[in-house]
This record gives C-alpha cells, sequence and structure tokens, in this order.
C-alpha cells in the first residue's frame, strides 16, 4: 500500500492527508504514481484530458503507462490540488504498458474480411445481423466478440435496455457497445479502459454512429479497439488498436 503523505494547499496553505491510488499492471504488479514531494502542488483551474494523465512506469516488469494524474481536495477551502510526480526517464515513455490491449504499431497488417488468420487458425466469415433495434446492435457487438474468440461472453438479460452504453463481459475482456445516434464520447472511451484497467482485461468498444476526434485519438493513445457498425451488422475496425485484434483474435 502507498505510504500517506501530507500535501500543503497552495490558497489556504493547511496539509492535507493524500495517498498515491494504486492501480493493477498487466503484469499484475500493483503500479502507484512516485509523488515528487519536493515540487511545489499545482492548483487545479482549468481540467484538460491532455494534462490528467502521467506515465508511470511498473516496478514489476519496468514497463510505462499512463495513469490518472494524482489529484487531492482541500478539506478546508476545496481547493483541488494536483500532486507532482517523478518524471519517467524519456526513454520509457514509448512502452505501453498493455493494460489497455496491444499498441497502436504492434501485430500484423488488417486481414481480409473473409476469413482472418486468429490464435487458433483461420475463422470462419462472420455472418452479421441485421440491427433494427438496440438490443440488435448489442446482440450483433456480443456475436463478433465470440468469432474474436472471447468465450463466454455475457449480455444484458430480457430487461430493456437503457438508453446510454451497454456493458459486454467476457473472461478478460470489458467491451462496450453505444447503440445510440450520438458519436461516443472522449468520456465514454476513457470509461470502458478505467474499467478494463482495474480487471486487467482487453477493453473493447463498439459503436453505431462513429466517435468523435477526441475519443478517437484518445483510443489510438491508450490502445483501445475501436469498432463502428453499420445496420447490415457488420462491425468495422476502425483504429489500428482493432485491426489488431481482428487479426491476432482473443
Amino acid at each position: 500500500m502507498a505510504e500517506t503523505v501530507l500535501v500543503r494547499c497552495p490558497a489556504c496553505l493547511r496539509e492535507n492527508a493524500y495517498i498515491a491510488p494504486v492501480f493493477p499492471c498487466a503484469c499484475g504488479s500493483p503500479v502507484s504514481p512516485p509523488l515528487d514531494l519536493a515540487a511545489e502542488p499545482r492548483p487545479l483551474t482549468h481540467r484538460t484530458w491532455s494534462e490528467a494523465w502521467v506515465v508511470v512506469r511498473c516496478g514489476g516488469c519496468g514497463r510505462a503507462g499512463e495513469w490518472p494524474q494524482p489529484e487531492v481536495g482541500c478539506v478546508s477551502c476545496g481547493t483541488v490540488v494536483r500532486v507532482p510526480v517523478v518524471p519517467v526517464a524519456p526513454e520509457a515513455h514509448g512502452v505501453d504498458c498493455g493494460a489497455a490491449g496491444p499498441g497502436p504499431t504492434q501485430g500484423p497488417p488488417p486481414p481480409t474480411a473473409a476469413g482472418p488468420e486468429g490464435a487458433a487458425g483461420p475463422r470462419p466469415a462472420f455472418r452479421p445481423v441485421t440491427i433494427r433495434t438496440a438490443r440488435d446492435a448489442v446482440a450483433t457487438a456480443a456475436l463478433y466478440l465470440r468469432w474474436l474468440g472471447f468465450q463466454d461472453v455475457r449480455q444484458p438479460d430480457s430487461r430493456p435496455l437503457p438508453s446510454a452504453a451497454v456493458d459486454l463481459r467476457a473472461p478478460g475482456l470489458v467491451a462496450q457497445v453505444d447503440p445510440t445516434t450520438a458519436p461516443a464520447g472522449l468520456r465514454a472511451v476513457e470509461c470502458v479502459w478505467l474499467n478494463g484497467l482495474t480487471t486487467a482485461s482487453t477493453s473493447v468498444y463498439f459503436s453505431l454512429a462513429g466517435y468523435t476526434e477526441d475519443a478517437r485519438a484518445r483510443a489510438d493513445d491508450l490502445g483501445i479497439p475501436l469498432f463502428v457498425m453499420d445496420l447490415a451488422g457488420v462491425p468495422q475496425p476502425l483504429n489500428d488498436p482493432a485491426d489488431v485484434l481482428v487479426g491476432t483474435g482473443a
């Protein structure tokens, strides 16, 4: 468990007790951002996604990945403070920790749709299901994940589906299916990545309406496979991590 430290609020000078969060690396080792207590904490006045992540190296496998920037709220004045982190050596920044799936430059080129090569050999062509309802979209995504080789994909029960994205789970997999008519946003991509991170699972996203530009960029950074589905029921890989997943299978 990470050590409790005192972080001085720059607004009211009160010292707040803080414990850095611990996350699981893909190798199974706990990872906690190394706090730089010699640097001055900075008040958070404007939140941007690019500044909400820091590069941290895993002490178990030596790999580096992006993790949430440590923050603490002052119990006296309410100021949110970003706690500085010891920077990682430059050579480690290009190594992905692997918790969110393969990086965008790894793996073979994308295969043809008719019969891609999976871990257990060539797969038969995917048989689509026409999408007419939200439940059809979820069922199509589940079929596609099974086609990729994921076992025991669990779908929602027969109750009405919510209007937002729907979870699909399988051993080693966390997937989100967005059957709405609005493009999936950055927050949705971040959420599926964090859900996969907590269980050391591959995170995958399916959307009917595509994705916003910042969501696509962040998915590329995190190595999250993105798929877009048409009404004919054929999921199409939208980024390099998705191409890799189609090529290698589960």
